[in-house]
């Protein structure tokens, strides 16, 4: 899907494109796709990097094009993995500006909505990557909040009774956060490396430039809090589970023993052989007399040593 958007005291969609618009491509068509390579010439590499999922975040210049990939985040289908990030490329020469989403995130249609209600003005292609690097930031601790959440309802959850669902949730979210981290690393060398082109250095808001690295810095340092809390979190529950383990096998032994007196004492008393007690009418009765109270020694003497 091709949206247009003309800047004019914020952002506004147009029906049509326009001089100086920005192109927003988001999972294009074999059409849309024609379009880009065949009438704007986008560099073909340029389209192929930012299809991949995986592809990290940089800067490159080919044939008066200028190309950004930075890490977005968006809320996945896949329910193993609720929280992803894929590349956003941005493209742009002489007065073309393009970006490009293989994937449907919330971040584009809300940054267009700030700017209409702020009534922010573009200056110039930078500017505008300066302030998408800035929103990406704001709803990677968006998700961070929603990540948070769903910790707190697993631990809830474990607290209750430790299942392979609950820990499941919290390995699947730690995956999410490995994601993070990872792309959050990304954006911020490529805001670094942007900050210092010589030949826009000079044309750059102090204070958005400012805002931008506050912004990633508290993202990556609330990813890294989160995981660090996590990663406690499952290290304390495998302990707990280990040692649960290790109480049962503990008792097990312990009824184990118990239970092999009586069967010892009606084993050694069950033979073939002159035990004294073959002609006694009570014989049965302290035979059972034995072995009971040898087992209630047993139970006493490991109640002692707490191994009940």
């Amino acid at each position: 899907m091709i949206t247009y958007y003309k800047n004019n005291n914020g952002l506004t969609q147009t029906e049509n494109r326009e001089e100086n618009c920005w192109i927003n491509v988001v999972c294009p068509t074999k059409e849309e796709t024609k379009f880009l390579l065949k009438e704007l010439q986008i560099p073909e590499d340029f389209y192929n990097d930012i299809e991949d999922i995986d592809e990290r975040p940089r800067i490159e210049f080919e044939n008066g094009w200028s190309l950004i990939i930075l890490r977005i985040p968006f809320k996945s289908n896949d329910p193993k993995l609720p929280f992803n990030t894929a590349p956003l490329g941005l493209m742009f020469k002489d007065d073309v500006f393009l970006s490009l989403s293989f994937h449907q995130t919330e971040i584009l249609k809300d940054f267009v909505s700030y700017t209409k209600r702020k009534k922010i003005t573009i200056e110039n292609h930078f500017d505008l990557v300066l302030k998408l690097l800035l929103s990406s930031s704001i709803w990677f601790l968006k998700y961070l909040k929603q990540i948070n959440q769903r910790i707190k309802l697993a631990e809830d959850n474990l607290e209750e009774s430790i299942k392979n669902e609950e820990l499941q949730a919290l390995w699947q979210i730690e995956k999410c956060l490995v994601f993070f981290v990872t792309s959050l690393k990304g954006n911020d060398v490529l805001f670094r490396r942007i900050k210092n082109l010589k030949a826009h250095k000079d044309n750059y808001d102090p204070e958005l430039l400012e805002d931008v690295e506050i912004e990633l810095r508290q993202a990556e340092e609330t990813t890294n809090i989160y995981s660090n809390i996590l990663t406690g979190m499952m290290d304390a529950y495998a302990s707990v589970i280990s040692n649960n383990l290790n109480v049962i096998m503990k008792r097990l032994t312990s009824i184990s023993i118990i239970l092999m007196i009586p069967t010892l004492v009606a084993s050694l008393y069950g033979m073939n052989v002159p035990n004294n007690f073959q002609e006694n009418p009570f014989g049965f009765w302290i035979v059972l007399s034995i072995s009971v109270s040898i087992s209630v020694l047993g139970v006493f003497l490991f109640k002692k040593k707490n191994m009940f």
